[in-house]
């Protein structure tokens, strides 16, 4: 890596703009009343989780930066980055279960594909977003748990 340290800045200022979503949509007494499988984690977790989340894609982001420039792979991280900030927006915002299904699915593709894409320029940058992938994978699970409990809860 060629690019000194404070060329981070711009790439962990983008992550905190997204996770800006989080602070403003919280899950708040509407999601406390929800019907949620015994294995939702506590609340305290997914900032937690997030926070190291977001350092991760930051770092990843910035090498791909420096390795290869703005290209595809910067314009697929720049796609999920928005798809992630929205997520909070449809579920919480809009106290919608089902879009957020939708979304969390294309934020699964979308986060999918900038590992392909970051696996052309730096495995390591690639390797670095495995974890949010594991946790999307687990956030569009229990989202898809809910779904289908407040869908049965209809009929």
């Amino acid at each position: 890596m060629d690019a000194p340290l404070w060329t981070i800045l711009p790439f962990l200022a983008l992550v905190f703009l997204a996770s800006l979503s989080g602070a403003c949509f919280r899950p708040g007494t509407w999601y406390k009343k929800l019907d949620k499988p015994s294995w939702t984690p506590p609340d305290w977790l997914f900032p937690v989780a997030w926070l190291v989340l977001y350092i991760m894609m930051a770092v990843a982001a910035w090498r791909i930066w420096d390795f290869a420039g703005f290209g595809i792979p910067l314009y697929m991280w720049g796609v999920q980055l928005v798809l992630n900030a929205l997520w909070s927006a449809v579920f919480f915002g809009l106290r919608s279960p089902l879009l957020g299904l939708v979304e969390v699915s294309a934020l699964w593709l979308s986060v999918a594909a900038t590992i392909f894409t970051f696996a052309t320029v730096d495995l390591f940058s690639a390797a670095l977003l495995l974890p949010y992938l594991v946790w999307v994978s687990f956030a569009a699970a229990l989202n898809g748990a809910i779904v289908r409990r407040r869908l049965g809860a209809a009929a």
